[in-house]
């Protein structure tokens, strides 16, 4: 499986991707990013990070619904040109926190997109599910979850598949699909694509497919240019999918005013999963300084009514689209997930070696400020950090203190 730009320059994309990956935190600091700052105190100014993506929705409405101003916090809310960018925003001190991929620190840490720094640290979960792989149409004949279709199509088409981030969640529920449709490697590509930029890309034929989130998969069925294929809550339920990552001086120096950032935006989350708010919710983040897209087009998917493509009608979810808190249970973040991350870098050969899998858990997940936090704000927090659980696709059961078992499975 080649993992590289290739083809057609990506509409100069995966080049400017890698430009604006090295420019990105001189742009935020000139101030060429789009931002917005609520008012309040001085000395407790936070500059929070995010990319445009449904997901983003925690911290936007954290600061538009007055969460923010409620506990004395001047927010800036900076728009992210893409995942690299804000890893290097992060890491530089140029942004404190951010709306990022949950395994963005993990395949820092463990040298698959950063140097090995433990700096980026996972404060909380802002979502679970929402995700999806969307192919082209000419992959019709695979249907929704079609795993045996897909492979055929897969080995006969050889097509280019793009995601967000190396090691990101985006390209993880990719490759974990990939194995489970026991396609030849070898004849696919992977290449990674800001999200906002995939379906410019798809719609002039620069590759065939992508996973990303929400609405960019919604965009693409509206388009009539893909289809949704695959959501990952088909892949794994309730898997954590963005998280509050917080730069390791700002957690550290400033613990109090992350823990205030926390706590609004539990209360964020958790006014987001009152399904009677998704309509007011995707009709603020549609706005042009963040999401910049239709909010018909993301109201549908927050509701979990999704609009396939491709004649395949239409699939409901119930409690399982995306979601933002469910009583807890969303937001707390677990070593366990990490460790899971950590072994598909293994299983994929993205790493030769077993990383040390619990030191690099205990050094970037929050746990204990997270504990301090949902106590706080009256949240129960669920005694599964190390747990074992289910991965739906395949049926597996992932044991975190047993990662080795998962790395070597086929």
């Amino acid at each position: 499986m080649e993992n590289n730009l290739g083809r057609r320059g990506f509409l100069r994309l995966s080049g400017t991707a890698a430009l604006t990956a090295s420019l990105g935190s001189a742009l935020t600091a000139c101030g060429s990013a789009d931002k917005k700052s609520s008012s309040a105190k001085p000395g407790r100014t936070v500059r929070l990070g995010f990319i445009a993506l449904t997901d983003c929705a925690p911290l936007v409405m954290a600061e538009e619904l007055g969460y923010f101003a409620e506990r004395d916090l001047n927010v800036e809310l900076i728009k992210q040109a893409s995942w690299p960018a804000t890893r290097d925003n992060l890491l530089n001190g140029q942004i404190d926190a951010a709306h990022a991929l949950f395994s963005l620190p993990l395949s820092v840490a463990t040298k698959i997109a950063g140097k090995g720094s433990t700096d980026l640290k996972i404060a909380m979960v802002l979502n679970n599910n929402g995700q999806a792989i969307t192919l082209k149409k000419d992959f019709a004949d695979a249907g929704y979850a079609d795993l045996k279709a897909a492979k055929a199509l897969l080995e006969k088409k050889s097509p280019t598949l793009a995601m967000t981030f190396p090691g990101g969640t985006h390209d993880t529920w990719l490759r974990y699909w990939l194995k489970a449709t026991k396609a030849d490697s070898s004849k696919v590509k992977i290449v990674p694509i800001p999200p906002p930029q995939m379906v410019a890309n798809m719609k002039v034929g620069n590759m065939d497919g992508y996973c990303v989130g929400e609405p960019w998969n919604a965009v693409a069925v509206k388009q009539d240019i893909g289809f949704t294929h695959i959501t990952t809550q088909d892949i794994w339920q309730h898997h954590p999918e963005k998280a509050l990552v917080a730069g390791a001086k700002f957690a550290a120096e400033k613990k109090d005013v992350l823990a205030d950032v926390m706590g609004a935006v539990l209360k964020a989350c958790k006014w987001l999963d009152d399904l009677d708010n998704r309509a007011k919710a995707a009709t603020t983040i549609g706005a042009p300084q963040y999401v910049k897209a239709p909010a018909k087009e993301i109201e549908g998917r927050l509701l979990g009514s999704y609009e396939l493509g491709a004649d395949l009608g239409n699939k409901k979810f119930s409690g399982d689209q995306m979601m933002f808190f469910r009583d807890g249970q969303t937001c707390a973040p677990r070593r366990g997930h990490a460790i899971w991350f950590m072994s598909q870098y293994q299983r994929f050969g993205l790493l030769k070696e077993a990383p040390p899998y619990t030191k690099i858990a205990d050094e970037i997940i929050l746990r204990d400020l997270y504990e301090e936090v949902a106590a706080k704000e009256g949240i129960d927090v669920p005694a599964d950090d190390m747990s074992p659980f289910h991965v739906k696709l395949d049926g597996t059961m992932f044991d975190p203190k047993k990662p080795q078992e998962e790395a070597k499975r086929p």
